[in-house]
């Protein structure tokens, strides 16, 4: 059996990117752990534009198929644990035949569901993965002096992106009351609060832009920042570690991811907002907005 040498990479990435934290929150310097981050959203989601929807999902479900066969013998299983039809939705060919039943589900869904779910996923990934980066962008680059009419520009891009990809999210959900491996109902509502946190912190960054809040406005933006990473990175580092410890329970891990990595993302975001850049100000002026606006 081939190695997948791709989910090996994730793993290495992954080490390096626990370090780019590590010394970020040494010196206070976070560029190398976003510019990675990035990255590496661009490599997931990437893939279901190149390689087709079921072919990305058996490889993001192989990045945790060795969590959760840890420890298991062959001829073992887990009740969160099932199989799918010619161990297709995962890259790792025979090695494991086991895999977290809410990743199963992801695959078969996708695989033999209709073409409108095909394309609702398709705009769910491309739309929030474009916000996602021009969100950085903003941030980065802020209404500054001549910069006023780009940010401004890009802030409206942003919100129409969250807002299709937000749409095609509600839309997916809305659908997952019937899949009791994402938690039936409660998988739904998870999914549809996930969406408010999401779009409600972004729609607070353009009441505030439009009130000439600046100051709210930049503080709303980091919130919106905070929940667009709890949703996408925080929601897959959780599932690393909870899906092996609950890997007897068929949803318990899936819907904590559901409904804990959106707010838990803005309070992260948050308390470094309160402790890095508590005593900066912002004039209350056009020109001096640092974060998205719309």
């Amino acid at each position: 059996m081939e190695l997948p040498l791709g989910v090996l990479g994730i793993y290495v990435a992954l080490v390096v990117w626990v370090v780019l934290l590590i010394r970020g929150l040494r010196t206070r310097s976070f560029g190398p752990f976003f510019a990675l981050g990035i990255a590496l959203l661009l490599f997931l989601n990437g893939r279901y534009f190149i390689e087709g929807i079921p072919a990305s999902i058996a490889f993001f479900i192989g990045i945790y198929d060795v969590g959760n066969n840890l420890g298991l013998a062959d001829s073992e299983t887990a009740g969160g644990l099932a199989t799918c039809v010619d161990n297709a939705c995962t890259v790792w060919g025979d090695r494991y035949t086991n895999h977290t039943s809410w990743g199963v589900a992801f695959h078969e869904r996708f695989l033999n569901g209709p073409q409108l779910r095909r394309n609702l996923l398709y705009g769910h990934i491309g739309f929030n993965s474009i916000a996602f980066i021009l969100m950085h962008l903003q941030l980065l680059r802020p209404g500054t002096g001549s910069n006023g009419g780009r940010h401004r520009l890009l802030g409206r891009l942003t919100f129409g992106a969250v807002t299709i990809g937000t749409v095609c999210a509600v839309w997916l959900a809305s659908e997952h009351s019937s899949v009791s491996e994402y938690g039936g109902a409660a998988a739904m509502w998870g999914f549809w609060s996930m969406s408010a946190f999401v779009y409600a912190t972004a729609s607070m960054t353009a009441v505030t832009a439009r009130r000439r809040d600046y100051r709210s406005h930049r503080t709303w933006s980091i919130r919106f920042a905070g929940s667009m990473w709890g949703s996408f990175w925080l929601f897959r580092a959780m599932l690393l570690v909870l899906d092996p410890l609950f890997r007897n329970s068929e949803s318990v891990a899936i819907l904590a991811c559901i409904w804990l990595s959106a707010p838990l993302g803005i309070a992260i975001a948050e308390f470094f907002r309160r402790r890095y850049d508590g005593t900066q100000t912002v004039d209350s002026k056009p020109s001096e907005v640092s974060a998205a606006t719309v």
